[in-house]
């Protein structure tokens, strides 16, 4: 599995480009900024892209979602209970003093327990509320990878002080949803270092006592 991971725009959000080596289908998660660049990675490596999928709408995350669906067509993938923050990107905009970006349809909620197929690699939703209400993290069980938005950072979790966020729900949803996936599970936050489950259930303060 081609897997390319790309810090962009002013916040560096960690967006992800997967793709099948053998029939080049591709999926990129979170293309916050920086379109041309994610262009690049998926030309390089000869990909048609086939789903993009949002972690959570946040404006650093979906921010170039629409630039990206106009230049391969690809559909949409958000869990609609961020429907409302996803109507609040100009509000989001003016807290970053940067122009709103271009609204985008969301065209296939996506929905716990869904699969997503890159190739022949399943990708399967998971809803983890608490950073916003529509959070969502991905986990490909064939990979041991799991893409993890602003739910879990290495040695931290997502802030839960703005609009649908909730501490509770947050730890709730890493208990129930995130440690139970095997230890060398590679995680992929959507800021900063890769880490790993294991790793986390060791050294993540806010998880102490909570590992399964």
């Amino acid at each position: 599995m081609i897997h390319e991971i790309l810090p962009v725009g002013m916040l560096q959000c960690n967006c992800s480009i997967f793709g099948d080596e053998s029939t080049r289908e591709g999926m990129v998660v979170d293309p916050g900024d920086e379109i041309a660049s994610i262009l690049e990675v998926v030309a390089r490596h000869g990909l048609t892209v086939k789903a993009i999928v949002i972690t959570h709408a946040h404006i650093d995350h979906i921010g170039g979602a629409q630039k990206l669906k106009a230049a391969t067509g690809a559909p949409v993938y958000m869990n609609l209970n961020d429907t409302e923050l996803q109507k609040m990107l100009d509000v989001q905009a003016t807290w970053l003093g940067v122009k709103p970006p271009e609204a985008v349809a969301i065209d296939v909620p996506a929905k716990d327990g869904d699969t997503l197929l890159v190739g022949t690699t399943e990708v399967h939703v998971l809803h983890t509320p608490g950073h916003t209400q529509g959070s969502i993290c991905l986990w490909m069980p064939g990979e041991r990878k799991l893409v993890a938005g602003d739910t879990l950072f290495r040695e931290s979790i997502g802030r839960t002080d703005l609009p649908g966020g909730d501490g509770r729900q947050i730890l709730k949803s890493i208990h129930d949803k995130l440690l139970a996936l095997p230890g060398e599970t590679q995680v992929i936050p959507g800021h900063g270092e890769n880490t790993t489950i294991e790793h986390e259930k060791a050294h993540n303060y806010f998880l102490k006592g909570m590992a399964r």
